[in-house]
């Protein structure tokens, strides 16, 4: 699927709830599905900077595609990251940096989240797309 399908189906599937307390269920337990980050990855480094929570970020190259593990100490933050993994998992590095990440602004994503996660999420999108420019370039 492509970054804009993956969006799509997202959207698609927030459209079904009736409030933001639903949506926050919903998003905390897209955050208990996500696969377990590898203790070898919960490095300083692998930290996102700018989140309230701490956030985990791991990417690896496979194939001319990018493939993301993280892991966050907030299972509302973990179920954000299991939102963008979704979007950007398996996606090449030129389509990554390409993307037009609208789901977010379509869902109401950034206006239900206090200042402090909105910036989170920002950061953690910041930091995927860094990792697409600099597989991109070693690619290139």
């Amino acid at each position: 699927m492509t970054i804009k399908e993956i969006q799509e189906e997202i959207i698609d599937e927030f459209s079904m709830f009736e409030d933001w307390m639903e949506r926050y269920e919903y998003i905390i337990d897209l955050g208990k599905s996500l696969p377990i980050i590898d203790d070898a990855y919960k490095l300083d480094k692998n930290l996102i900077m700018g989140c309230q929570s701490k956030v985990w970020l791991h990417s690896e190259i496979q194939e001319d595609k990018l493939n993301f593990t993280a892991d966050s100490d907030a299972i509302l933050t973990k179920g954000i990251v299991a939102l963008l993994l979704r979007v950007f998992n398996n996606q090449k590095p030129s389509d990554i940096l390409e993307a037009d990440l609208f789901f977010v602004d379509e869902i109401g994503l950034k206006e239900h989240l206090s200042p402090t996660r909105a910036n989170g999420l920002v950061s953690m999108i910041k930091q995927i797309k860094l990792y697409a420019l600099a597989f991109h370039s070693k690619l290139s």
